[in-house]
């Protein structure tokens, strides 16, 4: 066994100790990330004045400026005009799949993948929602082909912005705008022909799903109904009120005068002032309002009508990882109040909460009912950081503003492939001028950052060059060396990929980009040939994490609305990835010979 110096053993026992944590999944990972940073520079393996040059790194710059361009482009109604596109294919599975997994993976090659899926999965939902089918293996194949298009472009996902800058400061320049292309291209191209032929009939549907009256298996929204004065169920059993309303409204708790009651109690006769705390999917609830007449209760105390005057409309919105209402009661986020909007339901997946909806804490994967004005409910799903699974009707864009967008788009991709101007450069420029030309507003530039990403970028960037500075990733490659006798290139290169693949399922794909490019620099070195080969490798697998839904934010993303569990991944995951180290790792070789 070869002994390690303090350094290396510092570097290593971090890195053990970041793998441990985000597995476990406790504690978010740009939190690791600094944990990660701050105990390699107390150390004195990185110094302070080397702490936080990660944060002004070229890659993280242009990851945040891609999001601030995506915002744009979805602000001035491209997406929406796409979709209304798409709405005329019929109700045939396997075109709607091939429409979708398709259009969202050319997309997810010119802007990031994340806001790729983010903007056309209400698209699917709504799409598997009037088919009356399932959404798991729509959504499932369209979050895998964001994937995949990511790989075509050096903008398309953040490894490839990482693995191109990191080349720039070790070999010969950094991989241009659309160096990615040859061997992105043809794995995205075999991998999508997978899914839309084969792959999405891996995905299992579950059994007693009903996607015509709810797309979500999330046992019904939680929502409260006031009992009106003069109502006719006045002195009425809750018996009565559920022999006279229709099925699919389930009565969990009766309050009155501040005190919950049960509803299973013989003896409880209804009262006006009751406030019921009911369940049951969206057309249940309306259903059993109209038959009753009872009135809905908002989720901080308010009845009546919405808290904007005009024309409202509902959306069903789920809560994502780092939206500023995580861990707040309904009461503690005053949705209602700061933002205009009401807020009708909640609802959570596999726990059914019997209690007041104001002192439900809303988690991530909760998913909210929101009424009213267009206007408020879009300015309520940005302030909020959710993501619109149903959407009542769609924005279409205006051609000015499209084409503006697409212009100022252009212009980057343009400029940064031509060499004119570096990345970074091009793509701020280009956020910028989208806010200039109110395509984006000034308050949302702040708000489209991922900045979970940035400051797990930021700090682990020091962290990944230390295990280069101390001769830990050199002390990886030369154990990998010790195969050399045994395997030919071609077998290391996919070695590389399928680890690079393997970790990136359990830990952020960025992060992986940063941990295995010094290790596939300096095994490129060991061996004696050219780095581009293992350094396309590393890109590859850190994009591609299809086994669980941790790996990449687009499989999270989809896990909640699809109704999809933790081992569903693999079945279509698995062959995927064969698919993609057999054709990857050819074309590599082709391409960006060693």
């Amino acid at each position: 066994m070869i002994p390690l110096t303090v350094p290396q053993a510092t570097v290593f026992g971090t890195l053990l100790f970041v793998l441990v944590l985000l597995v476990h999944g406790r504690i978010r990972y740009d939190i690791v990330a600094l944990l990660a940073l701050f105990i390699v520079t107390l150390t004195g393996v990185v110094g302070w004045d080397q702490a936080f040059l990660g944060f002004a790194h070229p890659a993280v710059i242009t990851v945040a400026a891609v999001l601030v361009i995506s915002r744009g482009l979805q602000n001035a109604g491209l997406i929406d005009l796409i979709a209304r596109w798409l709405s005329r294919f019929g109700d045939e599975p396997a075109l709607q799949v091939s429409a979708l997994t398709g259009l969202v993976t050319v997309l997810s090659a010119l802007m990031n993948n994340v806001g790729a899926i983010a903007l056309l999965m209400p698209v699917g939902t709504r799409m598997a929602r009037r088919s009356g089918r399932s959404p798991a293996p729509l959504l499932l194949a369209m979050a895998f082909g964001s994937l995949l298009g990511g790989l075509i472009t050096l903008i398309g996902t953040p490894p490839n912005i990482i693995i191109a800058y990191y080349r720039a400061e070790h070999a010969a320049g950094p991989f241009t705008m659309f160096d990615f292309t040859p061997v992105g291209l043809g794995v995205a191209l075999a991998g999508v022909l997978f899914i839309v032929s084969v792959g999405w009939r891996l995905v299992p549907r579950r059994a007693g799903r009903a996607p015509q009256e709810h797309l979500f298996e999330l046992g019904g929204y939680l929502a409260e109904i006031r009992v009106p004065p003069d109502s006719r169920f006045e002195g009425r059993s809750l018996a009565d009120l559920a022999d006279a309303t229709s099925d699919g409204v389930t009565i969990s708790l009766l309050e009155r005068g501040g005190s919950g009651r049960s509803p299973s109690d013989p003896g409880l006769m209804i009262a006006p002032g009751d406030i019921l705390v009911v369940r049951g999917n969206v057309r249940a609830l309306q259903s059993f309002v109209d038959q009753t007449g009872f009135e809905l209760e908002i989720g901080e105390g308010r009845t009546g009508r919405p808290a904007v005057p005009g024309e409202t409309a509902l959306v069903e919105a789920a809560v994502r990882e780092g939206s500023p209402v995580v861990g707040r009661t309904v009461i503690e986020a005053k949705i209602g109040a700061d933002l205009g909007v009401d807020l009708i339901a909640v609802a959570r997946r596999g726990t059914q909460p019997n209690e007041r909806l104001g002192g439900l804490r809303i988690g991530v994967g909760d998913v909210l009912l929101l009424r009213g004005t267009r206007d408020a409910l879009q300015e309520a799903v940005r302030s909020l950081g959710i993501l619109p699974l149903v959407e009542r009707g769609l924005r279409i864009g205006e051609p000015r503003r499209v084409v503006l967008a697409v212009g100022v788009f252009g212009l980057a991709i343009a400029g940064a492939a031509l060499g004119l101007v570096p990345v970074e450069g091009a793509f701020t420029m280009a956020a910028v001028a989208m806010v200039l030309l109110s395509l984006v507003r000034l308050s949302e530039v702040y708000r489209s950052i991922d900045w979970p990403i940035i400051v797990l970028l930021g700090a682990l960037i020091p962290v990944g060059a230390a295990l280069e500075s101390t001769g830990g990733a050199q002390l990886i490659a030369d154990s990998l060396l010790g195969l050399e006798g045994y395997l030919p290139v071609a077998a290391l290169l996919v070695t590389v990929m399928a680890a690079t693949m393997l970790i990136s399922n359990i830990i952020n794909n960025a992060a992986t980009a940063v941990l295995m490019a010094p290790i596939a620099m300096s095994l490129a070195g060991g061996l004696g040939v050219s780095a581009d080969s293992f350094l396309m490798a590393v890109a590859v697998g850190a994009s591609t994490p299809f086994l669980t839904p941790i790996g990449h934010q687009s499989n999270a993303l989809v896990m909640e609305a699809a109704g999809l569990r933790f081992g569903d991944y693999w079945r279509l995951g698995l062959p995927l990835s064969a698919i993609v180290l057999a054709v990857a790792v050819p074309l590599i070789l082709l391409f960006w010979p060693p």
